[in-house]
């Protein structure tokens, strides 16, 4: 029979398939008790799943490449950290030496221990982390009991499920899964941008998915509405054929707008630059014509390695990024690790009580001198081989911003007295993503030459909740009115100044949210090239002119709805 469940839309394309649900992960088990000769026994069982486990993660690693290895490998690479845990594993290793539990059990009681202090801390941070326990707990339970899943059989299907991991994602992908179904989640979590950047359709906040889609049932997935239709129709089905088509001639039109200036209907000329972490990035954000690169992100050589990257590594690479984009402005980020990026280097601490309002981004950076000083040495000598800027993350305060910029030129003379071509002058910015940094922006400004704002950690920081906190799933929105008045504040404060103001975070590789930004007067975007052509084509069918007109009307709005409404009248002046 047919139904039609409503959803959040998370990552645009339509799929049919069929479901394969899968139930909330529980570890259901009844109390087992082993006698004294079976603990050995047991005891290698356990270490067997959890050896297995590894092991699956390592040739899923292998599997990926480029870009993809490195965003999906922030997320393999702790729950590689949570299977070497010795809270985790003497805990397992004592209830079944000294409790007498059978491995499953011990798990479960494991488990649920862990998942009580993570309660009693209170902290949606750790909430999350609780998350990331659920599913490697959920791996070594499979292995257990020799439940992997035969990849082949998941060719065609449609997962349905309460949540889905972003380190499940592309393994998924490569299994034929064809699209994701979730009861909760925000289209603003880690798993639905990485699904965008698959190109995987995915739907969260189906409330209803797990209760009404059965296993085998055939489903018509719409990543952009949200719309679920179970067991469709005949005219549903040929929706979804027509859908495909027109699917189809949108991207061969959006092919024509690679060489199109990125320009409003009134004779604006806007700047796209691209967000990148690798070569892949950089050679498709120069055949898209992006204006330079907005955001180099440079984790990735901390990441997946033990030892810290050198001088020259570092510079190598750099100097490539710079080299490939012939001549177009290069900003690179200095190291943004904390918070949910785990390293192997020790650099990050690990078990903070509050990553997210820890050591992290310069903190981190300014506590480790001597590291922060190779990065900046690396980032100045890659100046010399074209124009290229330093984006400084986390600033919070004034004093933060005069550390870096003594080191900086602490560390040119340094250069050149050692016989290094640098640029005459590097350009240095601060990322906005603190809400103290996007009021007191004036307190500052001074000592930037150009600003860039995070939203993803602007909007949870300022609205003091976590974007893969699936309770928070509604309140975690850029589309609320505080957000865009310190938006404006930073746009405003940058033109009083004479200082280029870019948007970095998600809502700037977001069509939806063009009107709202080029209202409050952006001029620069900063976003995934993936996203580059959609945008233009978005940014060329608006009048920059009347959208400055409506912008007071924008700020009057005192609620998410009155954002909506004024993104509505928005969207209908465009079509005109």
């Amino acid at each position: 029979m047919r139904k039609l469940l409503p959803g959040h839309g998370a990552s645009r394309g339509s799929a049919l398939g069929r479901a394969r649900v899968r139930l909330p992960h529980a570890l259901d088990v009844a109390e087992q008790r082993i006698r004294a000769r079976e603990v050995d026994e047991e005891l290698a069982r356990l270490h067997g799943a959890i050896d297995a486990a590894r092991a699956e993660m390592r040739e899923l690693r292998t599997r990926l490449h480029g870009a993809l290895a490195r965003e999906v490998g922030e997320f393999l690479d702790l729950h590689a950290l949570l299977l070497d845990d010795p809270e985790l594993l003497q805990g397992l290793d004592d209830l079944i030496r000294k409790g007498r539990y059978g491995a499953d059990y011990a798990l479960r009681l494991q488990r649920d221990r862990l998942a009580a202090v993570f309660r009693d801390m209170d902290d949606a941070y750790l909430k999350s982390r609780m998350d990331d326990l659920d599913h490697v707990i959920g791996r070594i339970h499979a292995h257990l009991h020799s439940r992997a899943i035969d990849p082949e059989g998941l060719a065609g299907e449609i997962l349905v499920s309460d949540t889905v991991a972003p380190s499940e994602l592309a393994q998924l992908q490569a299994q034929g899964v064809v699209a994701v179904v979730t009861s909760t989640g925000s289209p603003l979590s880690h798993s639905a941008i990485l699904a965008r950047s698959l190109h995987m359709p995915l739907v969260v906040g189906c409330s209803a998915a797990l209760a009404k889609i059965n296993d085998g049932d055939a489903l018509i997935v719409d990543g952009e509405t949200g719309e679920v239709v179970v067991e469709p129709s005949a005219a549903d089905l040929r929706e979804f054929r027509q859908r495909l088509k027109d699917l189809k001639r949108e991207q061969r039109e959006l092919g024509r707008l690679r060489s199109k200036p990125t320009r409003t209907r009134d004779g604006l000329d806007i700047a796209l630059h691209a967000n990148a972490e690798s070569r892949e990035d950089v050679a498709q954000a120069h055949a898209l014509g992006a204006a330079g690169i907005g955001l180099y992100r440079t984790e990735f050589l901390f990441l997946q390695r033990a030892e810290l990257p050198s001088e020259e590594e570092q510079f190598h690479t750099y100097r490539d990024v710079v080299l490939g984009m012939s001549g177009r402005p290069v900003t690179i980020r200095t190291l943004d690790l904390g918070a949910d990026k785990a390293d192997r280097t020790g650099l990050a601490l690990r078990g903070e009580a509050n990553p997210a309002l820890g050591l992290r981004g310069v903190r981190l950076s300014r506590a480790h001198g001597e590291v922060f000083d190779t990065q900046l040495r690396a980032i100045l000598r890659a100046s010399g081989y074209g124009p290229v800027r330093v984006l400084v993350p986390m600033v919070a305060i004034r004093e933060e911003l005069l550390d870096v910029r003594k080191r900086l030129k602490r560390l040119a003379r340094q250069l050149v007295k050692e016989g290094h071509e640098i640029a005459a002058q590097v350009q240095i910015g601060a990322m906005i993503e603190v809400p103290s940094a996007a009021i007191c922006v004036e307190h500052f400004i001074d000592l930037v030459d150009f600003l860039s704002i995070g939203t993803n950690d602007l909007v949870q920081y300022l609205l003091a909740a976590d974007r893969n906190n699936d309770a928070l799933g509604e309140l975690y929105s850029p589309l609320r009115p505080a957000l865009l008045h310190l938006l404006d504040g930073v746009l405003r404060a940058g033109r009083r100044h004479c200082k280029q103001v870019a948007v970095c975070g998600e809502i700037a590789g977001d069509p939806a949210m063009a009107p709202i930004l080029l209202a409050l007067g952006l001029e620069h975007f900063s976003l995934h090239p993936s996203h580059m052509l959609e945008l233009r084509r978005t940014i060329r069918g608006h009048d920059r002119g009347a959208l400055l007109k409506a912008a007071p009307a924008l700020l009057k709005a005192r609620d998410r709805s009155g954002i909506e409404r004024w993104l509505a009248k928005a969207g209908a002046n465009n079509e005109t």
